[in-house]
């Protein structure tokens, strides 16, 4: 039961005073309740009334800025005002102006985002393919329609459709318009309901004209064999999957890619790109690849540019010298939209609800209303002749006795008696009798007769033959095909998109293939920082600089292709290309490695080692005296992952450890200050990262595994003293000859 609540508006005032015995109630209802009467109302007058496509091609929009320009003679007439037509529009269009020039903006030529633009434009009404570029305000532009809506209003007063009130009930308008081709998979359409969505690609309208009169020739008939593939306004090369494009076709839902259209000027050395993607937009691209350019990911381009004027599209990228045109074009299409994925979602309102279709059903579903929209305006055409029959045979009565037409018109008294006395003379109807009436003495003559008894005959042999289209199928279904062939005649264009064999596309990028390879020196400090520096950058660069309270950790002589492992103490291990680095100075701390990995709070880097093609294998020494021999190859992966977890066991702290590429001794020392000299072949090999090793060092209850080296790194003077015969052992303790240097732990 709904609670009822009362607030006293007088509090709500800022001016009490003025405010006398106002209260505002305010009511609960359950949800379900708002969901019923006020959320499926709204929802199903977006869904049925705005943002989806029904099987004529069109949304209610564009159905009513067409028609109102229909009806103002703008089909083959001059141009008017853009402002006039809004104006117009409104008698149909409950909106706003600007949204109704939108409208006619999208359906301009000037614009470009139809294939065969319904509105004939002149001024500027702005690109497709451009974000920034607007179009000029509705008084300075003229429009008019296009050629090919000829074929959209064909037969339109022939109640070939139906028509309904307006808004408010003063005019009437076309439910649908009798478009005689597929206007749906021609037009582009894209609209976003409540709870759902439609975008619709378009296809070229001869391909579509095509696979229409295929499919009504033989229902059986695959589109494929007829409708090769999508076509965009703004052109670009198609990466054609057979396997994609048939689950499009099929189900109606899917997406296919495309790329830009390009070509190298060597004179100049600079890369021209003149068509793009239908679903992107010039200052996308140009944006995006700034952004790469400052974040180091794109070092070949030297300066980019728009360089679009009145003959079309342009993009000119400049190229550092010695840069490869198709390798930046490959790395471009990979990481900007100049490729980009375009998504079907063939959503249509037929009778009044929205289906997603495959090509086959919207075709059949079109060949059906199509079917019945000439039924309609055959029979339209039947009632026009035989009511035209039926004077005409009534005037046939009265022209073969005109002289008795003529004495009963001539007696008779008063205007008003002279049809009752035709209709009573010649057996005639009211109808009949009125036509006759008013027939101009000068058409009495043998020529008028002649003709009008010939003109019965034909229009019986018409109406015979327009009954017979109406009771044959197949007839109507050739009268489909012709008008198809004759639009494919009249407004067939040749393709814009090119095809392209996916399969025959290199579409993956291999960064490694592009990367600038140099000999290169990389020091990590204890607190994460680390520096990549080109050998003659070190040799001209003084003491190496650290923050204060920092130090040198690590340090490789590597090549910039190189691929760096980092393991912390959370058993994770990063990866980061050092291709990825900018080149540093022995002056600057570098880059801090926690924050450029993400690396979780606390967590410290252990350990590091190049990729080095993933050979080898990679020793871990825990502080239990334990000892894992991993593949390297274990990290490698098919995905360029930037972490992995379980990177070695947790069972026991880490530490030390070393990467190996061929047997030899081994050295690990424990805080008790024993050494144990071992040989790692008795270390088995495992490719589980998060394998606990083997015991090797035994330790008393107090102390643990403090580090380990290779043999031939080690300063003993007497090695045999800490062979081990046998392992786990606890070691010898290290003599004061052979200690060196103290030892490094990862601690």
């Amino acid at each position: 039961m709904a609670k009822r609540k009362q607030a006293d508006s007088t509090k709500l005032a800022p001016d009490h005073k003025n405010v006398v015995g106002l209260r505002a109630e305010i009511v609960e209802q359950p949800i379900t309740q708002t969901l019923e009467v006020n959320y499926m109302p709204y929802a199903m007058s977006v869904i049925v009334s705005r943002a989806i496509p029904e099987i004529d091609g069109f949304k209610p929009s564009h159905r009513k800025l067409l028609y109102t320009m229909y009806q103002m003679k703008l089909l083959g007439g001059t141009r008017t005002k853009s402002a006039n037509v809004v104006g117009a529009t409104m008698k149909l269009n409950p909106h706003g102006d600007g949204a109704i020039y939108e409208t006619m903006v999208r359906l301009s030529r000037g614009y470009g985002a139809l294939l065969h633009p319904l509105v004939d434009s002149k001024g500027n009404f702005g690109k497709v393919y451009s974000r920034d570029m607007a179009y000029a305000a509705s008084r300075y532009t003229e429009v008019r329609l296009d050629a090919i809506c000829a074929e959209i209003f064909r037969d339109i007063e022939r109640d070939t459709v139906d028509f309904v009130p307006n808004y408010d009930g003063t005019l009437t308008e076309p439910t649908l318009l009798p478009t005689t081709f597929p206007n749906i998979l021609v037009s582009a359409n894209q609209g976003i309901a409540v709870g759902m969505a439609s975008n619709l690609c378009g296809f070229n309208l001869a391909e579509v004209c095509d696979t229409a009169i295929a499919r009504i020739k033989n229902p059986e008939a695959l589109p494929m064999d007829t409708l090769l593939a999508p076509d965009l306004p703004t052109g670009g090369e198609l990466l054609f999957d057979a396997r994609e494009m048939a689950e499009i076709y099929r189900t109606g839902r899917g997406s296919f890619k495309v790329r830009s259209k390009w070509r190298y000027l060597p004179k100049e050395n600079l890369i021209e790109i003149y068509e793009i993607p239908y679903s992107t937009t010039v200052e996308v691209i140009i944006a995006k690849v700034a952004e790469l350019v400052k974040a180091g990911k794109i070092r070949e381009v030297a300066d980019m540019r728009d360089e679009t004027d009145l003959s079309g599209l342009k993009l000119t990228i400049d190229l550092k010298r010695g840069v490869e045109p198709e390798k930046l074009m490959q790395k471009l299409f990979r990481m900007t939209s100049l490729q980009d994925s375009i998504s079907c979602n063939f959503n249509i309102l037929v009778e009044g609800m929205p289906r997603v279709m495959g090509v086959s059903e919207i075709l059949d579903h079109w060949i059906d209303w199509r079917i019945q929209c000439i039924r309609r305006q055959t029979a339209y055409t039947i009632g026009q002749k035989r009511d035209k029959l039926h004077l005409l045979l009534g005037l046939r009565e009265i022209l073969l006795d005109i002289d008795k037409a003529i004495h009963i018109i001539r007696e008779t008294e008063q205007d008003k008696e002279v049809v009752p006395r035709l209709m009573q003379g010649f057996s005639l109807d009211e109808v009949q009798a009125e036509y006759v009436a008013d027939i101009r003495l000068r058409n009495i003559n043998r020529e008028y007769i002649l003709k009008r008894i010939q003109e019965v005959e034909e229009l019986e042999r018409e109406i015979e033959d327009l009954t017979d289209l109406m009771e044959k199928p197949a007839r109507i279904r050739k009268l489909i095909v012709r008008q198809l062939e004759d639009v494919k005649k009249k407004y067939g264009a040749p393709r814009r998109t090119d095809i392209i064999q996916a399969h025959e596309v290199s579409e993956e990028y291999d960064p490694e293939t592009d990367v600038v390879d140099y000999p290169i020196h990389l020091f990590l400090s204890r607190e994460g920082y680390l520096k990549k520096i080109s050998p003659q950058s070190l040799r001209m660069s003084g003491e190496q600089r650290y923050k204060e309270g920092d130090g040198a950790f690590l340090t490789w002589d590597t090549m910039n292709s190189e691929e760096l492992l980092l393991f912390t103490n959370r058993q994770q291990c990063y990866k980061l290309r050092l291709s990825d680095l900018e080149d540093s100075k022995a002056s600057l701390l570098g880059d801090y490695l926690p924050a450029k990995l993400e690396m979780e709070e606390g967590e410290t880097i252990l350990w590091a080692t190049t990729a080095q093609n993933y050979a080898g294998q990679i020793l871990f020494f825990f502080e239990n005296g334990k000892v894992a021999r991993v593949e390297a190859s274990a990290y490698q992966t098919v995905t360029r992952r930037k972490k992995l977890t379980g990177a070695y066991s947790d069972k026991s702290p880490l530490a030390a450890a070393l990467r190996l590429f061929e047997e030899t001794e081994l050295v690990v020392f424990s805080t008790e200050g024993r050494a144990l000299l071992f040989q790692s072949e008795i270390l088995t090999t495992k490719n589980t990262r998060s394998t606990q090793g083997v015991a090797v060092m035994t330790l008393k209850p107090k102390y643990k595994l403090q580090s380990a080296m290779l043999a031939t790194e080690s300063p003993f003077q007497s090695p045999a003293r800490y062979r081990a015969r046998s392992l786990p052992a606890a070691g010898a303790l290290v003599k004061e000859i052979d200690r060196g240097e103290e030892q490094l732990s990862l601690l």
